[in-house]
């Protein structure tokens, strides 16, 4: 069969290709950061879910510039070293090649085989320090180049002035505790799954993870008899891993409000 030529139906499929194919080229010309100050502490950390693929990204083979390319099956067990650089302000508010408009205040990437979303811990091998990126777009098309981080994430990893920088990427799957989740900072502990004013809402919670077999589930009602919070938690626990497994757990469910608690 020969390769899709990247000829999408319709003006989302204009835009997309138009996403597609200037990330080969221009975000390395006329591209850069945002100007003025901005308050970094504001860029919010990806915390990885299992989501379903995207509608757009994903055919494959698909072809750019003569150039053909597949994308994975999965992402489960990708790692690979090589170049990353980054994208900015050229890009900022245009569709990617998911369909989702690019937003370069958040911790995102483009990659050319990876599916679409994929989740993937990114480290920079000069310095150690690594971060976790949602990978919605494609490219990077320049050659030698592995992955495109959002200016965010740039920053995040410490390569924005640089520009790129040698980098281990490695894709994030469910089967396993996410490293991205902390650990409890001391045992026992109880994983709270959520907390309500409303008894019959917690209640739902309690059976919904009850059926699911997730165990231990403690259900904790108000300290006095007076209106208060009913609570839905996992535990307790007394090994590390098995508190990091609840969360995983929890997170894999859509319930991204955990905490850990102390008695």
């Amino acid at each position: 069969m020969e390769p899709h030529k990247m000829k999408p139906r319709g003006w989302v499929g204009a835009l997309l290709l138009g996403v597609i194919v200037l990330s080969g080229c221009a975000r390395y010309t006329f591209d850069g950061p945002p100007s003025g100050s901005f308050d970094t502490s504001l860029i919010k950390p990806v915390v990885p879910k299992p989501e379903p693929l995207s509608a757009y990204g994903n055919h494959s083979p698909y072809e750019v510039w003569g150039e053909h390319y597949e994308v994975l099956p999965t992402a489960r067990g990708y790692v690979e070293t090589g170049i990353a650089s980054w994208y900015g302000t050229a890009f900022h508010g245009r569709l990617t090649s998911s369909g989702e408009p690019y937003d370069m205040y958040q911790l995102t990437a483009a990659h050319k085989h990876l599916p679409l979303p994929s989740y993937v811990e990114v480290t920079h091998l000069e310095t150690g320090e690594s971060i976790i990126v949602r990978v919605n777009d494609r490219g990077p098309f320049k050659p030698g180049r592995i992955i495109d981080l959002s200016w965010a994430a740039a920053v995040r990893l410490g390569i924005d002035q640089a520009g790129t920088a040698p980098v281990e990427v490695r894709a994030l799957t469910f089967d396993e505790p996410d490293p991205s989740i902390r650990r409890p900072a001391k045992l026992p502990v109880w994983v709270q799954a959520g907390a309500f004013s409303d008894r019959s809402n917690a209640e739902k919670l309690r059976d919904r993870l009850t059926l699911a077999d997730i165990a231990p589930v403690a259900f904790e009602g108000p300290k006095t008899t007076k209106a208060g919070v009913w609570r839905v938690r996992l535990g307790p626990f007394s090994d590390v891993q098995a508190a990091i497994s609840g969360v995983a757990q929890l997170l894999e469910m859509g319930l991204e409000q955990t905490q850990y608690v102390y008695p």
